[in-house]
């Protein structure tokens, strides 16, 4: 079984194809990966925040530890070449089970699902 993204959303951008950030050095958004296995219809939501390094230094003091899981970090906007890095992870998201596959896909974006008992 194989990863498939289905779709993506974000709450926080209109248009991803055509944003423009207003601060091209720092900037930070959630997206939505909506992701589900190669053999089925349905689909989960895997949370990741897209952002830049400056975008971090300007929302976390210099005191604080950021821990990078669920954190996509660029230096540019470039919504293609994004989604090419997307695609190239999930394409390495395999396993005989969903849970196997999602637990992959979860160390890119936050799955609601990834500390639940089986």
């Amino acid at each position: 079984m194989k990863a498939v993204l289905k779709g993506y959303h974000s709450p926080d951008v209109y248009s991803l194809p055509d944003y423009v950030p207003e601060n091209k050095k720092s900037f930070g958004f959630l997206l939505q990966l909506f992701v589900g296995a190669d053999d089925g219809e349905g689909y989960e939501s895997f949370d990741v925040v897209v952002c830049t390094p400056k975008w971090l230094s300007d929302t976390h003091s210099k005191d604080e530890v950021v821990i990078g899981r669920h954190y996509l970090i660029v230096f540019e906007y470039n919504f293609a070449h994004i989604m090419e890095e997307v695609q190239g992870f999930l394409d390495t998201c395999t396993g005989e089970t969903w849970r196997e596959v999602a637990l992959k896909v979860g160390r890119l974006g936050y799955w609601e699902f990834e500390d639940a008992d089986e």
